[in-house]
């Protein structure tokens, strides 16, 4: 039975791996270079694995240590966020709450829902990062934010999401562009051979519609412009006179105004957007209180 592995040797190992050098992990652990030497060669003898390949160049890690790699930071991510957790309810988070939300989410449902719950509790402190649903996901995997509010992306198995709304897509263009003077709903095929401007793959959005090749705008139109936000694609759709796709609170959302928003059918598509969370994930009492209020605010919006 290994008994002599502790959290100590598993940073360790991860700071050797993540940085491929004794030196540069030993100086972002605050140790000798060797203290952390012996200490991942105790490792080693415990396990009875090799873990690294030394060079005098690099350090590689073997094929066991690769597969360990993932194992590790989860077991060291898991840690952390339980000791996070418990600080937060012992301190009821020093009335501190963390939001991290799409830029559509912050103005259409955290707005008036903050606005509520700052009427009841006037002294908790919020904090709110808006961002792609990539950094939001990972943000509340690490615990850096209590919850989060976007469309899934990578689905990670630790997270929970729990969808509470429905946003439907839409064209966005120019007051005098073409399609805009047709007197009927407008299709997906009417997009066809009309200059257009795409959100990348690594968006919500742009990952979303990738998995509707049935939409596709048509050849002509190929190959297009892309955008890495939707800051970034309001940029481009003012220089441009292009037409985008987007979800209606985020064509509705901030500048985006500008453009006219008109919803497309054959096939009607929505955005799922949902509340995740850490599985398992222990709340403070206030963070308890502002999802209570978040819900009621959505709530009333369906």
């Amino acid at each position: 039975m290994i008994r002599k592995i502790s959290l100590r040797h598993l940073r360790s190992f991860l700071a050797v791996a993540k940085t491929g050098s004794f030196t540069l992990a030993s100086a972002q652990l605050f140790q000798t270079q060797s203290t952390l030497t012996a200490t991942i060669q105790q490792f080693e003898e415990e396990i009875g694995l090799k873990l690294f390949e030394r060079s005098t160049r690099r350090v590689e890690l073997t094929e066991d240590a690769i597969k360990f790699q993932p194992v590790a930071e989860k077991i060291i991510r898991d840690f952390d966020n339980a000791l996070n957790d418990l600080q937060a309810i012992s301190k009821s988070q020093q009335g501190l709450i963390r939001i991290a939300a799409a830029p559509s989410m912050a103005v259409h449902i955290l707005s008036p829902a903050l606005l509520t719950f700052r009427q009841q509790y006037p002294d908790v402190n919020i904090s709110i990062q808006d961002a792609g649903s990539a950094k939001i996901e990972r943000a509340v995997l690490d615990g850096e934010v209590d919850f989060g509010l976007t469309s899934r992306l990578h689905n990670y198995p630790e997270l929970d999401y729990r969808p509470v709304l429905h946003d439907v897509f839409g064209v966005v263009m120019p007051h005098d562009h073409v399609l805009s003077k047709m007197n009927r709903p407008l299709k997906w095929s009417d997009l066809a051979n009309h200059p257009y401007i795409g959100l990348t793959s690594d968006t919500g959005i742009g990952a979303l519609l990738e998995t509707y090749p049935e939409i596709s705008f048509g050849q002509n139109s190929d190959p297009h412009d892309h955008a890495s936000s939707t800051t970034s694609l309001y940029a481009m759709l003012r220089l441009s006179g292009k037409i985008s796709v987007l979800p209606s609170l985020a064509a509705k959302a901030g500048p985006m105004q500008e453009f006219l928003f008109a919803e497309l059918t054959e096939p009607v598509i929505h955005r799922e957007i949902c509340l995740i969370t850490r599985h398992l994930r222990s709340f403070s009492p206030n963070t308890k209180r502002i999802l209570d209020v978040l819900m009621e605010t959505i709530g009333n919006l369906n």
